[in-house]
């Protein structure tokens, strides 16, 4: 009964917030065009062919462009589309829509848009494309919208320097039928535009991170789940570190988490290199998950290379629009 009330407490709420926002006019067109844009969003993962799923794709964009013009759509929050990932800045300066578009196993499209916040309500959209494909130095190619390395977003941190705002986007990539990745992005805003990457990571120029890149990206083993995630707590981006479990470090397929942790800080306006995260804030180096490929003695435990993950661990779900765990 108590929880029943909760929730109902919740919805009265959050229709008074529309209220407050919206016309009631609005505000039911944006209810009936949303029903509408989640309709394609599922087409776009469930089409039965490729032919299916680039029309739901072409469909869904532009039924949610339209619905997108509505008078100050940026505060509705498109909920039900749960195969979209929604993120709003820190700030609620912007918001970014991805979501992805499989064509076949080996050719996987991501596609966005960022919505920027208007003090009228109208519509200020940019199209993010998709061009890791044709990108040549991807780890070090700075780009706008047009010019974008896709990714789903799962979460948004946000970053001062000085008066400026950095926003560092933590996103996911299928890949291709052997391969996923993860990233860490750093967007700012240069005369209102959107700007990807930029002289943001940096470490020690060792053989484990070079002295300077614009992008972190980490590809991996398609069964295998390493972290990539931002501990709050500790005010850092905590990545898992990987090896080859056929000793073929090149081989990316090869990649899997061995429970050995590095990060990132930041520092002014860098992301700089921890290589060994957990030796520095936790007591006697211990791991900070159970069952880790390496022992005390830093020797690689042979029958624990199988790809397989400990039970204590979830393997990780198709990107909808949440964070990662």
């Amino acid at each position: 009964m108590k929880k029943r009330f909760v929730l109902l407490l919740i919805t009265l709420v959050c229709q008074l917030s529309y209220a407050q926002t919206f016309s009631k006019a609005d505000l039911q067109s944006l209810q009936l065009q949303e029903d509408t844009v989640r309709s394609f969003s599922v087409k776009i993962i469930q089409g039965i062919n490729a032919a299916d799923r680039l029309e739901a794709d072409s469909l869904f964009t532009r039924k949610l462009v339209r619905a997108l013009k509505t008078k100050n759509s940026f505060h509705y929050p498109f909920e039900s589309l749960q195969t979209v990932s929604v993120l709003y800045s820190p700030d609620s300066v912007f918001r970014i829509f991805t979501w992805q578009l499989v064509i076949n196993e080996n050719v996987i499209r991501q596609h966005g848009a960022i919505q920027m916040r208007t003090n009228d309500g109208s519509l200020k959209l940019f199209g993010l494309i998709d061009k890791s494909d044709v990108t040549t130095n991807v780890i070090d190619t700075i780009g706008n919208h047009r010019g974008w390395i896709g990714a789903i977003y799962y979460k948004i941190i946000q970053k001062k320097s000085g008066n400026r705002d950095f926003y560092t986007l933590l996103g996911f990539d299928e890949n291709n039928i052997r391969s996923s990745r993860k990233l860490i992005e750093v967007l700012h805003f240069e005369n209102g535009e959107p700007v990807f990457g930029g002289p943001f990571f940096a470490g020690e120029g060792t053989n484990s991170f070079p002295k300077s890149q614009s992008r972190y990206i980490m590809e991996f083993k398609k069964e295998a789940g390493p972290r990539l995630t931002y501990d709050k707590d500790l005010d850092m981006i905590i990545v898992e570190h990987l090896i080859s479990e056929s000793n073929e470090p090149k081989k990316k397929w090869t990649l899997i988490g061995d429970g050995d942790y590095e990060g990132f800080v930041w520092k002014g306006n860098t992301w700089m290199h921890v290589n060994k995260v957990f030796n520095q804030v936790t007591p006697d180096g211990q791991a900070p998950l159970p069952n880790p490929i390496r022992d005390a003695a830093g020797n690689i435990d042979e029958s624990k290379l199988k790809g397989a993950e400990p039970e204590a661990e979830k393997k990780p779900v198709k990107p909808k629009g949440k964070g990662d765990n």
